[in-house]
């Protein structure tokens, strides 16, 4: 048995770590500014530590959905690392008010992005007129999006203004400096790359 004498010190490392001060955030996000960008790893490790919970929880109860929830605490969290390198967040004081607005806007985006997907399925769909064998769900939102986002940026313009935007020819031809004749050109031709991309994407 060993006995210790009242000035003898702890033989424990841990006591030691538990008796040092802890950094509040604010000292945390100073650190990270303040560091060479990702050199400081105790001090982001502590931060995401200290504020994942916060952010899960945050998504929990506004996307309800335990994967969003994980995506939201990762997205959030690598950019407020990338602010903080960056000098970028104006007060460090309010780091938790920072992180908090950042999930706001980060779940704000995620919703409007479904409502576009949903918009962009409801505005194509009928267009391209073909349906997908052997599926229950029809057309899917993510293959037709993909294939939207890889056309030419005229021809993508030109369908989003024509059947999205509902704009005629002369007016989307104006926007674009083209004549209404080129833009039922562009237009024919941009259907026939959507409808091969996604017959391509089924098969």
């Amino acid at each position: 048995m060993i006995v210790l004498s009242p000035r003898a010190p702890a033989p424990y490392p841990w006591f030691v770590h538990e008796l040092a001060p802890v950094p509040d955030d604010s000292e945390l996000a100073r650190r990270i500014c303040a560091a060479t960008p990702g050199h400081d790893v105790d001090a982001e490790a502590e931060l995401c530590r200290r504020f994942a919970p916060r952010i899960r929880l945050y998504g929990l109860r506004h996307l309800r959905s335990d994967a969003a929830a994980a995506d939201l605490v990762q997205d959030v969290l690598l950019m407020t690392l990338e602010k903080l390198r960056a000098g970028a967040v104006r007060e460090v004081d309010k780091l938790a008010s920072f992180i908090l607005g950042t999930c706001r806007q980060t779940v704000i985006d995620a919703r409007r992005s479904g409502g576009r997907r949903g918009r962009i399925l409801e505005t194509f769909a009928p267009t391209l007129d073909f349906a997908i064998e052997d599926s229950d769900t029809g057309l899917d939102t993510a293959r037709l999006e993909t294939c939207l986002e890889h056309l030419p940026e005229r021809e993508r313009s030109v369908l989003v203004m024509t059947f999205y935007d509902d704009r005629p020819a002369d007016e989307v031809g104006s926007a674009l400096g083209l004549s209404p004749g080129n833009v039922r050109v562009i237009r024919h031709r941009g259907i026939e790359r959507l409808r091969r991309c996604v017959d391509e994407q089924t098969s």
